[in-house]
Parts: C-alpha cells; sequence; structure tokens
C-alpha cells in the first residue's frame, strides 16, 4: 500500500470514530453524611386500636457512600438519638424513655446498617440492614424512593435527598409493654409505622 493509500485510510478510521457517541464517564462512588437539621424520624403507632399516636426523634446522624451509576453498591450507616423523641406530650415522651421502652439511660441511641441494595423499580431501592433498639438486633427492610439528583445548596455544598418507608414489631426488640383493655384488646399494638426524610451533603 502506498504513503497516500496509508494516509487515506488513517484519515478514513479517524472520521469513523469520530461519528461514535461518546462513552459517558462513570460516576464515582462519593461519600455524603446526614444533615441532622434536615432529616427527621418518625413512627405512628395505633393506641387502644382505634387512634394512632405519632412521634418523631431527631438527632439523626450517619454516613452514606452512593454512585448513583451503581446504586447497589450503596451503603448506609446511622444513629438515632432516642434522647429527643417526641410526641407532643411530655407525659408519654417521659414514659417512652424509660425502662419499659427505649430505655435511654442504658441505650440512647438506636442504630442501622446496611447490608444489601437491591433496585425496586421507579428510582427506588430496597435496603436490607441491621436495626439495633435496646442492644437487640434485626433485621429491617427500609423502601427508599430516591435518592434524588444533586444539586447545590446556598452555601455552595453538594446535596441530595431520600425517604423511606419500613414497618417493625416493637416486641422484637424487646419493648413488651402490653396491657390488657377490658374489652380484651392492647392498649399499644405491636405494629411501629416508621419514615424517613434524610438529607445529605456530599463530604
Amino acid at each position: 500500500m502506498s504513503t497516500r493509500s496509508r494516509l487515506s485510510a488513517a484519515l478514513l478510521a479517524l472520521n469513523l470514530l469520530a461519528l461514535l457517541p461518546a462513552t459517558p464517564a462513570r460516576a464515582e462512588e462519593a461519600s455524603w453524611r446526614i444533615d441532622p437539621l434536615h432529616s427527621l424520624a418518625q413512627f405512628s403507632v395505633k393506641h387502644m386500636m382505634i387512634s394512632t399516636v405519632r412521634g418523631q426523634f431527631g438527632a439523626v446522624k450517619g454516613t452514606l457512600k452512593y454512585d448513583p451509576a451503581n446504586p447497589t453498591a450503596a451503603s448506609i450507616d446511622a444513629t438515632i438519638d432516642c434522647t429527643t423523641i417526641n410526641t407532643g406530650e411530655p407525659k408519654r415522651d417521659n414514659d417512652l424513655k424509660g425502662e419499659e421502652f427505649f430505655d435511654v439511660k442504658k441505650y440512647p441511641v438506636m442504630k442501622y446498617k446496611s447490608r444489601k441494595v437491591e433496585l425496586a423499580g421507579g428510582g427506588n431501592l430496597k435496603v436490607t440492614g441491621d436495626l439495633t433498639i435496646n442492644a437487640v438486633t434485626k433485621q429491617v427492610i427500609l423502601n427508599v424512593e430516591g435518592p434524588t439528583a444533586p444539586i447545590k445548596d446556598t452555601q455552595n455544598r453538594t446535596k441530595i435527598g431520600a425517604s423511606a418507608i419500613a414497618k417493625i414489631s416493637r416486641k422484637d426488640f424487646g419493648i413488651l409493654y402490653n396491657p390488657i383493655m377490658e374489652t380484651g384488646g392492647v392498649a399499644v399494638s405491636d405494629e411501629v409505622s416508621i419514615i424517613l426524610d434524610i438529607e445529605f451533603i456530599k463530604n
């Protein structure tokens, strides 16, 4: 092949390469921390099977490893300060901090550590992890909406958000308070619904 022919072939190859779609750069796993000022853990439980008591915890803290290109490799490690429990009734809050419930003098925080993350469709995730309350650890599944696409806040920090729901049995964690009413029902239901609204800051 002549030098001119080789040069023409090389130019043709370069032109063909230019027509190929560019391969997008793969996002890298980033480290995030929970913003406790904009995060909340809420719960609800049936009382006497006729009404719902709702409450919340503040001081939600933790870290997230997350790559939007590989969400199933994500991991989260979080704690919630049980002493911050607030149901809107101080006497009830004091009871919930006592030995029959969260026993905050011995166990001031609950912990959650993810073990597996799966795709759940619609951009959502199913996170399986270990929840520890009162030194008892049980597997709990979080159904997660998000995380959202990252945005910049007014301080130029990169943030993402996510919400999650779960249901647990309080008795699984040793919270056995169970007075029987005259009608035969229990005063507090076993099942507890949990709602998490979490905001993360990129480290």
